[in-house]
């Protein structure tokens, strides 16, 4: 478990260095390639809390560090709430 542990640690603290490699070559994610490709409008009304997996207002680079380290969080509170109701 603790390597497991150590493997978020360190793709957490590579996190805006993919950032920036993404920006470097324009990755785009493939889902929206494919809505754009077939048309479909991207709606507007809501972006979502972190959109474009960034805060904004803040350095895309470390945006990315910050929406990284809550996304693990949160997942790592769902699995130990779902670990605890299931020892229950």
């Amino acid at each position: 478990m603790k390597k497991a542990y150590v493997a978020i640690a360190v793709m957490l603290i590579l996190a805006p260095l993919f950032a920036w490699a993404a920006d470097l070559v324009n990755y785009s994610e493939p889902l929206e390639n494919a809505a754009e490709e077939a048309g479909a409008e991207e709606n507007q009304s809501y972006s979502g809390i972190f959109p474009d997996y960034t805060v904004p207002g803040l350095n895309p680079y470390i945006s990315a560090l910050i929406t990284g380290f809550m996304g693990v969080a949160i997942i790592l509170a769902v699995f130990y709430g779902v670990k605890m109701a299931k020892n229950d």
